[in-house]
This record gives structure tokens, C-alpha cells and sequence, in this order.
């Protein structure tokens, strides 16, 4: 091999694996310290991207959970105000039969509808109920997304319930033609507790459906926490065994770079003599 001065092909070589080694560490110890395997779009460009729309995705299942949960929230507040409903009318029925006993005279009468006049002011008082300012009940359904494309077809529709309709409520007990529990049939009143009852069913088959609901995205948001965690995450165990070498090739390659530098001190000293 021929002994020059101009050039150091050993030095540049060794400075080249040395710069190369020094970036790999470096690479490393940022994967290691950050724990995600993509610290620069470049290093999966592929990946990144994917990574980024499943997180959006797994994202949107959360505040879609939160969603669910106020929607079940507003169904349970609205199950505890018929629950109260059918405990109203359930003494109104006991109040209708009292006052239809023939050995009550008209003072017994009148005090029984007494307690009935105040039953009917808690009924009224009770079709006007609201969640966070969005009334119970009424005649405007809603629709609450359940899937993270929120597509209105898989939404599950909180039915209307309109408990101040004469029809399918009680408004047939507090109607103000009403002032006496003798101006009520006992079918009047049995109808009203059939539609709070229907009320009630239909209010609980929505809760159960919430909930199933709930399952499916706490399982969907758990498989994209995995998917995503599979593509972004470092493996801590292979990324250290990478550390360990790139340390050991740059201590090295400092080394040689140095050994490499010292070579020229031969031609000097042919020169030398």
C-alpha cells in the first residue's frame, strides 16, 4: 500500500462509519427516551400516517363514550321523574277508590280532593322536567351516534315521551275540566298508568341498547389503542439491544479515527529520516 500525505482514505473512512454510528445512537436514544418508534415522519412516513387516522378514530370513540353517557344520564333523570309519575298516579287510584265509597260523606269527599288537586300540580309540574335545559318530555325525538362515522342510521333514537298528552300521558288527570275525583273513571286512570308504564319500557329498552352500544366501543377504542401502539410504540427490549451496539461502534469508531489520524506520522518520518 502506498504511504501519501494528501490524502487519509483510512481516516475518511473511519470518520464516515463514526459519523454514521453517532447517528444511529442518536436515533436510538431518541426512540428510547420519547417511546414511539417514530420520532420523524421519516422513519415510516407509511406508518405515520396510519397512526395518525386511527388515533382520530380512537379519539372520536371517546367523546362518542361521553356522549353515550350523558344520553344515559338524561334517560336515567328521565326514568326517575315517570317512576315518580306512576307512584303519583298509583294514589290518585287509591284516592278515586276512597272517594267512591258510599259511606263517606261530602267533607271526606272534599278532603280526598284536596290531596288530589295537589297530585294533579305535582303531575303538571313533572311534564316539565329538563336535563340540562333540554326538557324530558315533549314531542321531538333525538338521535345519539354510536358509531365513529356518525352515520344517524346506527344511531339509537331517544323516543319522544309526551307525558303531559291526554292520549298517550296523563293528560287526561290534569286537564283543568278536571277538579274533582268525581270527574275521573277509574279507566282514565288505569290509561294513564299504561302509558307511563309503556313510557318507562320503551325508556329502559333505549338504556339497555346505550349500553350495549358502550361495550362496542370500549372494545373497538382497545383494539385501536393496540393497532396503533403496534405501529408507533418502541420495543423497549429490541431498541436497547440496538443502543448497546451504535455505543459500541461509536467508541469504536472514535478509536480507529484516531489510529487512522496517526497513520500520516510514517510518511513524516521517512521524510525525517
Amino acid at each position: 500500500m502506498s504511504v501519501v500525505i494528501n490524502s487519509n482514505l483510512s481516516a475518511s473512512i473511519a470518520a464516515n462509519n463514526l459519523a454514521n454510528s453517532t447517528a444511529m445512537l442518536q436515533e436510538s436514544l431518541n426512540k428510547l427516551s420519547s417511546g414511539s418508534k417514530i420520532v420523524n415522519p421519516s422513519d415510516d412516513a407509511g406508518g405515520l400516517a396510519v397512526s395518525m387516522k386511527l388515533t382520530a378514530t380512537e379519539n372520536r370513540e371517546q367523546a362518542l363514550q361521553n356522549n353515550i353517557g350523558d344520553a344515559t344520564s338524561f334517560l336515567q333523570t328521565q326514568d326517575g321523574a315517570l317512576q315518580v309519575a306512576g307512584s303519583v298516579l298509583d294514589r290518585i287510584s287509591q284516592l278515586e277508590t276512597l272517594y267512591q265509597d258510599p259511606t263517606k260523606n261530602t267533607s271526606d269527599q272534599a278532603n280526598y280532593d284536596d290531596e288530589f288537586t295537589q297530585l294533579q300540580a305535582e303531575l303538571t309540574n313533572l311534564t316539565t322536567e329538563s336535563f340540562n335545559g333540554v326538557a324530558m318530555f315533549g314531542t321531538t325525538s333525538f338521535t345519539v351516534d354510536v358509531t365513529d362515522d356518525l352515520s344517524s342510521s346506527s344511531g339509537v333514537t331517544v323516543t319522544a315521551q309526551n307525558l303531559g298528552s291526554t292520549a298517550t300521558g296523563v293528560g287526561s288527570l290534569t286537564a283543568s275540566s278536571v277538579t274533582s275525583l268525581g270527574n275521573l273513571q277509574l279507566s282514565q286512570i288505569t290509561a294513564a298508568i299504561q302509558n307511563v308504564a309503556t313510557m318507562r319500557a320503551d325508556n329502559g329498552a333505549e338504556q339497555s341498547r346505550l349500553g350495549f352500544a358502550s361495550t362496542m366501543l370500549t372494545t373497538n377504542s382497545t383494539n385501536l389503542q393496540t393497532a396503533i401502539s403496534r405501529i408507533s410504540d418502541v420495543d423497549v427490549a429490541s431498541e436497547t439491544t440496538n443502543l448497546a451496539k451504535w455505543n459500541v461502534l461509536v467508541q469504536a469508531g472514535t478509536s480507529m479515527l484516531s489510529q487512522a489520524n496517526q497513520s500520516a506520522q510514517v510518511a513524516l518520518k521517512l521524510i525525517t529520516g
